[in-house]
């Protein structure tokens, strides 16, 4: 493999703080690399030095001739004088650029076959295809609406969509998954599979990581450490490493304990041996042990006790820009559940959480909730941050303390819960980074309390060890937790049941975590293909008798022998066909997936396309041969 980005001896500081420290990587041809670290160590700097957006303070980045760069960062900009699909398009610029280059030569130029080849291996003549199957999978908006009325979770899809249409050399992608649904999420992991370029991708989604990467580097304390596997690999290599530096400074501090007793007792004669061992003793001692990583504690504030009923939805229903989002639908809250909202985007989860709170009235049916519920409510949009005040100012709120329980805690050690550290609480938060940010606003609405804590994707934006302990936290927590997230490891780890949205106006309630779910839903698919072989069958014995009393036909035409025998055997044909995707499903909904079949993903795939599209030839094959079979029945009128 052959290297087409190098950064050498990259430093970068932000006043007195450094984020890289003389830190090296390069990145190979093919490369899958999934990029980790604390908010605030650097990744986004590094990937915008990266894509060019940024000049390290000493250091080098060299990249490969003609080198094609595409870069997806969190603070996308769109263009608002152009529309979603001119938006998307500008994403493939550099080959864009090319085909209008091409397409101004005489086809004698020299250059004319040249361009023709980088233009095929970019894939440039199939950019109009690609364009609508990605638009399609990320569920965009309509090709034609303006970019000043899209959400916030709209215009991060056609900003997904714009960065990947452009095939590049590089792929930089910077929180990809945020504000996806599962179908969406699938579809990049699937397209990054596929993906013949190299790609480098931040992101908290660990299932998703586990997917795509091949190589995690990881970013602590100003340097690249590299890491051969997926992120369940790097967890494992990792607590190698810890647990070799535990051991190795073990035996340092062994060694000074034994040689500062030596020391004190103040030896006399400074001959050349003791002076050696005196020595040694100080070049130990000013040795840095291993670097501690530091976690956000995040206790959540003790809540007020709960009463006999929480929260009891009845009959609910609920209608919104004149579609139907769900109806019938009953649940009652009990104390110490964590309950899951899972499902595609705009099937109304966050409207259900605003219904249960009371911020909306239902179409239908009624919610009612106990005198003893305190609501806790986590925005999906958050609160937004003031950026002239500092971070103790924004989390005060005119007050020096945060209740917490049946006491108090200053609002310093609060934030200190949240890895501020004396000097940034002070900062103001326009040079906080994005990390900070977010833990400022975690720490800003956690500690309002309540026994009924409902959080609206609170997964996005935060980094890997806070958000371990945020699932810590909430599994700890003695009140209620309604949570939206399309975190599958997220939901695995935190919920007892999960409400899921099926589309159609259906929630289904299922007990257990995520996976279960997925388990006992693949299930029920099954189940539901063999009803459908089942009624196929039925009507099948019943067909002679539904004869119409319609006018005769010419001469109706009938089966031939080889016809009978393929109508025969259509109905086995269907049935197996059916368990075959049935049992394909099945696979791509297994817990284990990406650990046992990951490298059959793409043939999986196919076959399933493959078997659907089977599946619905022999259907209308079925119902030709039906319809001629009945209609040969149909006696002759005299």
């Amino acid at each position: 493999m052959s290297t087409i980005l190098t950064a050498t001896e990259i430093t970068v500081r932000y006043g007195e703080r450094v984020v890289l420290d003389r830190a090296t990587l390069a990145v190979e041809e093919g490369d899958r690399i999934g990029l980790v670290g604390r908010n605030g160590c650097g990744k986004t700097t590094f990937l915008r030095l990266l894509a060019g957006l940024q000049s390290p303070d000493r250091g080098d980045i060299t990249r490969r001739r003609e080198l094609v760069v595409s870069y997806l960062p969190q603070d996308f900009m769109l263009d608002p004088a152009k529309s979603v699909r001119e938006n998307i398009r500008d994403g493939a610029k550099p080959v864009l650029d090319l085909i209008a280059e091409f397409e101004s030569l005489p086809a004698a130029s020299k250059r004319h076959e040249a361009l023709e080849q980088r233009i095929a291996a970019l894939e440039g003549w199939t950019l109009d295809r690609r364009l609508e199957t990605a638009m399609s999978h990320l569920n965009c908006p309509a090709g034609n609406r303006r970019i000043e009325t899209l959400s916030g979770g709209e215009k991060r899809r056609v900003a997904m969509c714009r960065t990947l249409v452009a095939q590049p050399d590089l792929l930089i992608l910077d929180e990809p998954t945020n504000h996806l649904d599962p179908e969406s999420i699938e579809w990049v992991a699937e397209f990054l599979d596929e993906f013949h370029g190299s790609f480098l991708v931040v992101t908290h989604d660990r299932y998703f990581l586990d997917r795509v990467a091949k190589r995690m580097v990881e970013l602590s304390d100003g340097r690249f450490f590299s890491h051969a596997g997926n992120y369940t690999d790097y967890l494992l290599d990792k607590a190698e490493r810890q647990a070799a530096d535990a051991t190795i400074e073990h035996k340092r501090q062994m060694f000074l304990k034994k040689e500062l007793a030596w020391v004190r007792q103040g030896p006399r004669a400074q001959r050349s041996k003791q002076k050696n061992r005196f020595e040694r003793y100080y070049e130990t001692a000013a040795q840095d042990g291993p670097v501690v990583e530091e976690d956000v504690e995040l206790c959540l504030p003790p809540p007020p006790a709960l009463g006999n009923r929480v929260v009891e939805l009845s009959n609910l229903g609920m209608d919104l820009g004149g579609r139907t989002l769900f109806r019938g639908f009953n649940f009652t809250f009990e104390n110490g559940r964590r309950i899951g909202v899972a499902g595609r985007n705009g099937l109304g989860k966050t409207t259900l959480l605003k219904l249960v709170i009371g911020q909306l009235a239902p179409t239908e049916g009624t919610v009612k909730t106990g005198q003893l519920t305190k609501f806790n409510y986590v925005d999906q949009g958050r609160i937004q941050l003031r950026e002239e005040r500092t971070a103790l100012e924004e989390v005060s709120d005119g007050t020096e303390f945060v209740i917490f329980g049946n006491g108090t805690l200053s609002l310093r050690a609060y934030l200190k819960r949240f890895l501020f550290a004396d000097d940034r609480i002070t900062t103001q938060v326009k040079y906080l980074s994005g990390g900070e940010r977010s833990r400022l606003l975690l720490a800003r609405i956690l500690k309002n309390g309540g026994n009924f804590l409902i959080l609206d994707e609170p997964t996005n934006d935060l980094d890997l060890p806070t958000l371990r302990v945020l699932e810590e936290a909430l599994i700890a927590f003695p009140g209620v937790v309604l949570v939206v997230s399309h975190d599958r490891y997220f939901l695995n780890r935190v919920c007892t049941d999960v409400l899921a949205f099926e589309g159609d106006g259906r929630i289904h309630h299922s007990v257990g975590d995520y996976d279960y779910y997925l388990e006992k839903k693949q299930r029920t698919d099954v189940a539901a293909a063999r009803e459908r072989a089942a009624i196929l069958s039925l009507t099948k014995s019943a067909a002679p008798s539904r004869t119409a009393a319609a006018s005769k036909p010419a001469k109706p035409r009938r089966l031939s022998f080889k016809e009978t025998r393929e109508l025969e055997g259509m109905e086995g044909q269907i049935l197996a066909v059916d368990a075959e995707i049935a049992r394909i499903e099945g696979l791509f909904a297994s817990p284990d997936f990406h650990r046992t079949h990951a490298p059959h993903t793409n043939q999986l795939t196919a076959d399933l396309a493959a078997a659907k599209e089977n599946l619905a030839r022999l259907y209308a094959r079925w119902e030709e041969l039906e319809a001629i079979r009945i209609a040969s029945a149909v006696p002759s009128a005299g």
